[in-house]
């Protein structure tokens, strides 16, 4: 197995933690146990999406979607097996399961909703006032600006 180093990347960057939790995980990943299960992630506009999974023989009583930081956690685990009968064959998977899907920090989770056996996950993207882009007054050498961010116009004498 390849294993790349980023410290280089992280040497002259600070505050960029997240994002090396995040490749060291990826990178970790055993593909093969992250099947169940299956799931979409839709855009749904410019500023909005949402998670799919496929929970057929889930009731929403057993069902668990927990936002905590940037992380939403889905999980689901089956109630105690009080089905009267014997299988001949049994397709419908009952296991539990737990999956994780890492968020940006303007991605908020705003509903969950079970219809048809998918449960679907909304999320939205909310930027904050003061991150969205804003512009800047450009000065001249002649100009200068107040505290009030004004620019007053001097003239020599």
């Amino acid at each position: 197995m390849h294993t790349t180093d980023f410290s280089p990347l992280f040497r002259n960057s600070i505050g960029f933690d997240r994002m090396q939790r995040l490749l060291d995980s990826t990178a970790r990943l055993d593909t093969n146990a992250q099947t169940y299960p299956p799931y979409n992630i839709e855009t749904q506009g410019e500023d909005e999406y949402r998670i799919t999974m496929a929970v057929a023989g889930f009731s929403p009583n057993e069902l668990d979607v927990t936002v905590s930081e940037n992380t939403v956690v889905i999980s689901g685990k089956h109630a105690e097996d009080t089905e009267v009968g014997e299988f001949l064959h049994r397709g419908i998977a009952r296991r539990s399961f737990e999956r994780r899907f890492d968020l940006a920090d303007t991605i908020k989770v705003t509903g969950s909703y079970l219809d048809n056996g998918l449960l679907h996950v909304t999320l939205v993207r909310e930027v904050p006032e003061e991150k969205k882009p804003r512009q800047i007054a450009i000065q001249t050498a002649g100009n200068t600006v107040s505290g009030g961010g004004k620019i007053e116009t001097k003239q020599a004498a």
